[in-house]
């Protein structure tokens, strides 16, 4: 297993993180995702760990906490074989203050958190989305005091905006707080967007990827074919119209690609995806998910090898889209905005 920075801070992290969205299956929604029970779960973390993929992400509202709890049963007595990344600020209940990223509600999210685990640290915390209800200075003073505390080891964000993440970078930078080191962000092949500011933001300012979502919501697994319909047991029958959009003819451009490259290699098509964003600039891991131990076992084979260059290029060609304003009219000036490498 290769290990990389996770950002400019000096927190090592395996290329592959271990998605526990799977772990309960509470509600609709997250039924669809898988149903993993505690037994379940402690064989799938037996295997990451064997694999060397030894950081687990997950989220407060993941099954209303209870994956954060199964997470926690299924790393019992083994808590420093394993990092934690997890969570916080979509509404948890319908209580006033359960929700955004105010002093209030993190404490009490973080210590609920720390609870379900069932640890006293959490090594990687994550706001799950932008509070512009909340002042920036409030919530990175409160999780400067939690980093202190030694409650939490590293800071970073989830589905912010270029100008949400520099706005709280300079707070932090004008007060001495604990800086975020992770973006964790939606990057697939069929979902380019993170290329065009946020991209360029990490690199600049130290911001490592933890890419969520790698297979295009459920897009990429290689069930999907032109011409064929939805798999019976796809989530996207019941999660499609929530994640990220993808146009079908763009999705069997892409796919097709991916189907000549997958002949070549000899690897499958979420093998072949995962590999492509392993060597994506700031990419420090890719978090996979796995409803059971054989497709844990198919995602894992996405290392130990790489792309070609020509086979990146004609991923590459497949899967590219003209970006919104104003980083289609960058590209014209190439000469003093390159792309990202």
């Amino acid at each position: 297993m290769e290990f990389r920075r996770l950002g400019a801070s000096g927190f090592k992290v395996p290329v592959l993180s271990f998605g526990a969205a799977t772990f309960g299956g509470k509600g609709e929604f997250f039924s669809a995702w898988g149903n993993t029970d505690v037994a379940e779960a402690r064989r799938l973390v037996d295997i990451c760990l064997d694999a060397g993929v030894s950081m687990f992400d997950t989220a407060d509202i993941y099954s209303t906490g209870a994956s954060e709890s199964i997470l926690g049963e299924a790393i019992k007595g083994r808590r420093d074989q394993v990092l934690i990344s997890t969570k916080a600020t979509f509404r948890f209940d319908d209580k006033p203050n359960s929700v955004g990223s105010s002093r209030y509600h993190l404490i009490h999210a973080i210590d609920a958190a720390l609870k379900r685990l069932g640890t006293d640290y959490i090594d990687l915390f994550q706001l799950h989305g932008f509070d512009a209800m909340t002042p920036v200075e409030e919530t990175l003073s409160t999780l400067d005091d939690m980093v202190r505390a030694g409650k939490l080891r590293y800071l970073g964000v989830s589905n912010f905006s270029g100008w949400h993440l520099m706005k709280s970078l300079a707070v932090a930078d004008r007060y001495g707080y604990s800086r975020y080191v992770a973006n964790q962000t939606y990057y697939s092949l069929i979902g380019r967007d993170y290329e065009w500011e946020l991209m360029p933001l990490g690199l600049d300012q130290g911001l490592g990827a933890v890419v969520w979502s790698p297979l295009g919501w459920g897009r990429l697994t290689g069930k999907i074919r032109r011409s064929q319909p939805l798999p019976a047991t796809s989530r996207l029958h019941k999660t499609g119209d929530m994640g990220p959009q993808v146009d079908n003819e763009y999705l069997y451009r892409v796919i097709d690609a991916i189907d000549e490259v997958a002949k070549e290699t000899g690897k499958s098509v979420p093998q072949i995806a995962l590999n492509w964003l392993l060597q994506r600039p700031t990419v420090s891991t890719v978090v996979i998910g796995a409803r059971n131990e054989e497709q844990l076992r198919q995602n894992l084979g996405a290392i130990g090898w790489n792309l070609s260059a020509e086979q990146i290029a004609k991923l590459d060609a497949a899967s590219e889209v003209t970006p919104a304003y104003p980083y289609w009219h960058q590209r014209g000036f190439g000469e003093r905005n390159p792309r990202p490498v």
